[in-house]
């Protein structure tokens, strides 16, 4: 989800102004990769943008234009191979120390460059860019753009040793692909900085920054790190687990990439942190998705927890409702008789000589003990001493399982659902949305 709000702003920019928007996987950490993320990141952002991402850039595919810069800048003078341990050079640095190896010739620096790809050992080499070591900030003094990193890669293995961090090949990916204006997160503020000097180091323009203030979901769980662990101990059954959070968890249960673009829209680009509960994300996301599927979703009656009913003297009717209380969709059928089938839960709270409404149907008149056809227009049950107005299904009936995230709903709907093409989202009426699956059960998974 946090992810997809900065896709989304992305995407908006792009449409408004006919650009183009790049898709940068940024894999230099052999570390700290998931090989399956390749597919599954890409998938996503085509997903939430509408296959609006028209180029998608692999980092490690562009190690050897990483290299080539990274010489240069060597050759240059505006960089240099550092070997201060990491935690006196934090001390150094604070201090506004330059570090003994800044000042070297750079026949020595190429030689000493050349090393890291042979001999120098993880952690005893880094390529730094000089800048001002008396800079106010001290995030911003030689800061390093390469380091040696000998995990094997699931894409390169260990074919390579030598990584650029991401402040190197983002700036260097912003000027090759033609990058214009970089949108993304206030907390990338100082890196925007960092990579306008390497740029600037070349000659090259940089392209315009713009940063939002951070989001924090309250008691929502969103780290895919987290995520992943508990996936690979089988708490769930993979990404798209509708207990996830996940945007493949989100198709699945029907949502549409629109509600994300209209609460990243709404969101905006303010640099105010903001804080956004569960409840009011999910709020809106709900209201605007709706706004999307609504004019498209054809209705149908479902029964949770049905109880089975007979009605005294109940008319044999068919009843004709539309699919679609705007659309022409056409209509579905109930046969009717006077044995039904309603909620429990409604059963329950009927209440002696009050008279019920079967919604679109009949009116029924509760005894205590039994059910008795009463009339049958709404007029009649409004001047009648009446109860509540309720779903009922006639005996023609298909079982339906809803999976949700936090619950599991069973129970039965009228014979057309059976009749639908699925996958597609329908709207049991009065109840929720939900999104039907195309095996051989009625079965779906809740959407809202």
């Amino acid at each position: 989800i946090g992810h997809a709000f900065g896709t989304m702003i992305n995407y908006t920019y792009k449409q408004m102004y006919n650009g183009k928007l790049i898709l940068r996987i940024e894999d230099t950490n052999p570390a700290n990769i998931y090989p399956k993320a390749y597919e599954l990141i890409e998938q996503d952002a085509q997903w939430v943008t509408d296959n609006g991402v028209d180029d998608v850039v692999v980092q490690s595919d562009r190690l050897d234009i990483y290299y080539k810069h990274a010489r240069e800048l060597i050759e240059k003078g505006l960089a240099y191979v550092c070997s201060v341990d990491a935690d006196a050079w934090r001390e150094m640095k604070a201090k506004g120390e330059a570090s003994p190896y800044r000042d070297l010739d750079v026949k020595t620096q190429i030689e000493r460059f050349e090393r890291m790809f042979t001999d120098f050992a993880e952690g005893e080499a880094v390529i730094k860019f000089k800048t001002d070591m008396q800079h106010k900030n001290p995030a911003m003094r030689d800061f390093p753009i390469m380091r040696i990193n000998e995990h094997v890669h699931p894409r390169t293995g260990k074919t390579q040793r030598v990584w650029p961090l991401m402040v190197f090949s983002v700036a260097l990916d912003d000027h090759l692909l033609g990058v214009t204006h970089v949108l993304n997160g206030k907390d990338h503020a100082d890196n925007a900085k960092k990579e306008a000097l390497i740029m600037e180091a070349f000659g090259w323009k940089p392209p315009f920054y713009k940063h939002w203030g951070r989001i924090n979901f309250l008691d929502m769980k969103l780290s895919t790190s987290e995520t992943r662990r508990a996936i690979e101990r089988d708490e769930f059954h993979g990404w798209d687990d509708v207990r996830l959070n996940t945007l493949v968890a989100l198709k699945k249960r029907g949502y549409h990439p629109a509600a994300f673009q209209r609460f990243s829209i709404e969101t905006g680009l303010s640099l105010n942190d903001k804080t956004v509960s569960k409840k009011e994300f999910w709020k809106n996301i709900n209201a605007f998705n709706k706004q999307v599927i609504d004019d498209n979703v054809k209705r149908f009656f479902f029964v949770e927890n049905p109880v089975q009913i007979t009605i005294q003297n109940a008319p044999s009717k068919t009843v004709h409702l539309p699919l679609h209380p705007d659309k022409d969709f056409g209509t579905r059928e109930l046969k009717c008789d006077d044995t039904y089938y309603i909620e429990q839960a409604d059963y329950e709270r009927m209440e002696a000589g009050k008279v019920y409404r079967f919604i679109d149907n009949i009116n029924v008149l509760f005894t205590g003990e039994t059910l008795e056809f009463h009339s049958e227009t709404f007029e009649e049950y409004k001047n009648a001493n009446k109860g509540f107005v309720l779903h009922w299904l006639p005996q023609a009936t298909v079982g339906v399982t809803i999976k949700g995230p936090d619950s599991e709903h069973n129970g039965l709907a009228e014979e057309a659902v059976s009749c639908v093409e699925r996958p597609s989202i329908v709207q049991f009426e009065r109840r929720f949305f939900a999104k039907l699956d195309d095996g051989k059960n009625i079965s779906g998974w809740f959407l809202h």
